[in-house]
Formats: structure tokens, C-alpha cells, sequence
């Protein structure tokens, strides 16, 4: 059996998308998630939601208690965690309101910590592919059925924020290869596979960043614009996916751990 988890944003983290949903409030060893925890079931299968900025999107990203809501989730028995997350778009081809299906990212956070081990124990988890295939599979697979426009692979980078890029470090990221960049999802995967947990972002383009000159600069209200009609397309995809979804123990995200501990 599975229980899929869902540390959303704005509009994903609707607990109306459920049936029977009850709201808890819940404590971890690293303080409280960022608000109360939603759990009911999805096409039969038992979801838990956490809106990683709260209610009313009032926590920045850094303040996000990432260890607490990831925390929370694996007390909860989430074996599939998925991490919908608005993106700026470092490609032409990623438009605003596509969706692009993480493989890779890279960690330009400097103020949060990644990690559950802060005492004796180090753990040297393995990241080299720090998104779970299968899940991917299935979430392009529905994604393709639905005509929804995605992309299936990106890389992400990262930043600490809250402030959005400076045009020369926007260019820097695409030298790099960089495809779309957010404020959360490398600490999000990290906890979620020293969890033991499998999990997959879908990174929801809500404009170009700065690096496009003949772009207007993006602003919050453009952001939440294309963040309201991405939220639709994402709901229907995990209406469709979140049945598919297999429980495989061996999967290499809920083992990794095993042979990272010192």
C-alpha cells in the first residue's frame, strides 16, 4: 500500500482536491509544519497535504520549517512525496504555464539545513539522481495523456531568496544549464531521501526570469497569475497519477539511506 504526500503552494495545497479530509495539528522534533496538516483520500488512495508556506502563503522560504513538514510526512507513513513548486523558466522553451518534470538540481541555498543529522551520526546521503524515475515516469506518462504541455526532464536551481535574480546571475545559471530556478526544491529532496522516501517535483513556469531583456521584470501578481492556471493543470495530474503510483520497497530513493549512515 501507498500513502502519497504533497507539499504544495497555492492551490495545491486545497484540501477540497480530497474526499473526507481532516485538518491536524501536528508537532516533529524540529518544531511544527507549516501549518496543519491535511489528510483524506484521492481516487481512494490516502493523501497527505502540507502547504509548505502556510495558510495564506505567509512564510518565506527560508523561514519554511522544511525538516517539520518532511518530518511529518514519514511519521504519517508517506512513501510518495511530491513537491508542486512554482519556477521562473531559463528557456525559450519553457513557457510560462508549462510544466517541467525534475531530474537534476542544483543547491545554491546558504541559510537552511539539508539534513536530519546534526549530532553523531553523519550521513553522506546519495543525490546523484535526487528525483525518483518511476514517479517521473508515471507524472509525464498522465501529463502526455492530458495534453497538458510539459517538459519531461529540467534542471533547477535553487536560490535562497526571498528576492528574485539579478540579470547577470540569471545568464550565469543558464551557462550553467540550469532550466528553471525556485526557492525550495533541493532542501525538499534531500530530507525527503534521507527519509526514505521516494519523491518527484513538478515545476510549474510561471514566467521567464530576468534573463529575457525583452521581458517585462516579473512581478509577485504575473507570478500568481500563471500560478492559478497551473495549479489546475497539476490538480488534474495527480487526480490521474497519484492511482498509478506503485509501491516498490527496493526503489533506490527508500534505500539510499541504508548505506549513507557513519
Amino acid at each position: 500500500m501507498i500513502k502519497v504526500g504533497i507539499i504544495g503552494g497555492s492551490g495545491i495545497d486545497d484540501p477540497k482536491i480530497l474526499k473526507d479530509f481532516t485538518k491536524t495539528k501536528l508537532h516533529t522534533p524540529y518544531g511544527a509544519p507549516s501549518d496543519l496538516v491535511v489528510q483524506g483520500k484521492l481516487e481512494g488512495v490516502e493523501v497527505v497535504i502540507i502547504p509548505r508556506h502556510g495558510d495564506s502563503h505567509r512564510i518565506q522560504p527560508t523561514a519554511v520549517n522544511f525538516q517539520a513538514n518532511v518530518w511529518a510526512m514519514k511519521e504519517l507513513g508517506v512513501t510518495h512525496l511530491i513537491g508542486p513548486t512554482a519556477v521562473g523558466s531559463l528557456r525559450e522553451e519553457i513557457e510560462p504555464g508549462h510544466l517541467v518534470f525534475l531530474d537534476q538540481f542544483i543547491d545554491r541555498t546558504t541559510k537552511r539545513t539539508a539534513t536530519f543529522y546534526e549530532g553523531q551520526v553523519v550521513c553522506h546521503i546519495s543525490m546523484a539522481d535526487p528525483f525518483c524515475a518511476e514517479m517521473n515516469n508515471v507524472l509525464v506518462s498522465v501529463a502526455e495523456k492530458l495534453n497538458i504541455p510539459h517538459h519531461k526532464k529540467g534542471t533547477v536551481v535553487t536560490i535562497e531568496g526571498p528576492r528574485f535574480s539579478t540579470r547577470a546571475e540569471s545568464h550565469l545559471f543558464r551557462s550553467w544549464g540550469c532550466d528553471v530556478i525556485n526557492m525550495s526544491t533541493a532542501t525538499e529532496a534531500v530530507l525527503a531521501r534521507e527519509a526514505g522516501m521516494c519523491y518527484a517535483a513538478i515545476a510549474m513556469s510561471t514566467d521567464y526570469d530576468c534573463w529575457k531583456a525583452s521581458e517585462e521584470a516579473v512581478t509577485v501578481e504575473m507570478v500568481i497569475a500563471t500560478m492559478t492556471k497551473n495549479a489546475e493543470q497539476v490538480k488534474k495530474i495527480l487526480a490521474a497519477a497519484i492511482p498509478m503510483l506503485a509501491d516498490n520497497p527496493d526503489c533506490a530513493c527508500r534505500t539510499a539511506i541504508h548505506s549513507a549512515l557513519l
